[in-house]
């Protein structure tokens, strides 16, 4: 291992793209080429909008060579290598990791809202599982309202929902937006349910999280962050004390970049895309596009610091305080983000719409841009089952 503490700016955006197979020939291809994204992602984050690909959908497409929407699916729900679960938010996880969560799911059977209402109906609801197969809420009778998270809602959603979190039950399958739940023992295999607890105490649970996080990532600092969500119990003086435990026991590395103030971690067994990073190897650019949600944008000060580049999903943002649009995707064209894109699917008419782009400032159009800009779009179509794209974009 070569000496390297102190690294420019460039040498950490190389890194970056490095670990994230965004540079280079793909180091993901195929299902496998998911599971072995998974693998050092930890997780990646589920959310249902749907407007050119939900956004564990576009992580992977931006990764994994030749990666079809139907690939997470089968994995998901046939091969069930992957599930469905909390980790940043609604995540999507490798299932062997399913021991792992346990405190997550002991914490939500020790409280949880309207937790007697669901208790009671539980066993019967098993037992129509048991009987009749997968079941979403429209097929259970418990209409009353109970005070849930998001708002009041049906006892049925909450029911399953709940159990979901306990772990008594798992998504089987989904149609559309709706999910069909099935008990945990009928879908994931019975020695990954029989392990037991792998953590001693909380504290060490929470260094495992922190360590998969920055896996998750690549590079981060020891600042709050949205990298961080999730992670109950995990304030400023606990995660120092994993940092620290961390960096004695080996397990993360401390380099420091350029002038910035804070210094940054990677995983130690990520050292050697380090090293390549810092080498004078030529790297091939690649065009792709970022998902909102994307485990490389889960920081965006540190993305602001290390690419310049800020970036804001505006889902959220009223129209009329918006920049940009509703769903805009950044643009990585080599080791720069040079634009976002807002695309829409027209699926009845299998088009892709390109709605606008937007390129960064001092941003150097060339053909080859343009080009590889061309190529990201026609896979892109592909990707969404589009067999034209109708370029709309407005002058800036």
């Amino acid at each position: 291992m070569t000496d390297i503490t102190h690294i420019s700016r460039q040498q950490a955006r190389r890194f970056l793209l490095l670990k994230h197979g965004l540079i280079d020939p793909h180091r993901f291809a195929g299902s496998q080429g998911v599971l072995d994204f998974m693998d050092q992602a930890g997780c990646i984050q589920f959310d249902p909008i749907d407007v050119c690909g939900k956004n564990a959908e576009l992580v992977l497409q931006s990764r994994v060579k030749g990666f079809r929407k139907t690939d997470l699916y089968d994995l998901l729900y046939t091969e069930r290598s992957l599930l469905d679960y909390f980790d940043k938010n609604l995540s999507i996880i490798r299932t062997a990791d399913w021991p792992y969560f346990q405190p997550i799911r002991n914490a939500y059977r020790d409280r949880s809202r309207s937790q007697q209402q669901v208790e009671n109906v539980s066993e019967a609801i098993k037992a129509i599982i048991r009987q009749q197969g997968p079941v979403s809420s429209a097929d259970l009778d418990y209409d009353h309202k109970v005070d849930w998270y998001w708002s009041h809602t049906r006892l049925a959603r909450a029911a399953l929902e709940l159990m979901y979190f306990w772990g008594d039950l798992v998504v089987h399958h989904k149609q559309g937006t709706t999910k069909y739940y099935d008990l945990a023992g009928n879908c994931l295999d019975q020695t990954v349910l029989d392990q037991s607890d792998p953590f001693s105490d909380e504290f060490s649970h929470l260094m495992w999280r922190v360590r998969r996080r920055i896996g998750a990532v690549g590079l981060l600092w020891n600042r709050g962050s949205d990298a961080w969500l999730n992670i109950q119990g995990l304030k400023a003086p606990v995660r120092s004390e994993i940092f620290r435990q961390l960096l004695d026991d080996g397990l993360i590395l401390e380099v420091k970049v350029d002038t910035m103030k804070e210094p940054l971690y990677l995983q130690a067994d990520d050292w050697h895309l380090l090293e390549q990073a810092c080498s004078d190897q030529k790297l091939n650019a690649r065009c792709e596009l970022i998902a909102p949600l994307d485990n490389l944008l889960w920081d965006r000060r540190l993305i602001g610091e290390l690419f310049g580049f800020d970036y804001k999903w505006e889902i959220y943002t009223p129209v009329d305080q918006r920049k940009y649009g509703y769903y805009v995707l950044p643009l990585l064209y080599g080791e720069q983000f040079v634009a976002r894109i807002e695309a829409v699917c027209d699926r009845r008419q299998g088009i892709l719409i390109v709605k606008n782009i937007w390129y960064e400032d001092g941003v150097r159009q060339t053909k080859r841009m343009q080009q590889a800009i061309d190529r990201c779009l026609k896979r892109f179509a592909g990707f969404n089952d589009c067999l034209q794209i109708s370029r709309q974009e407005q002058p800036i």
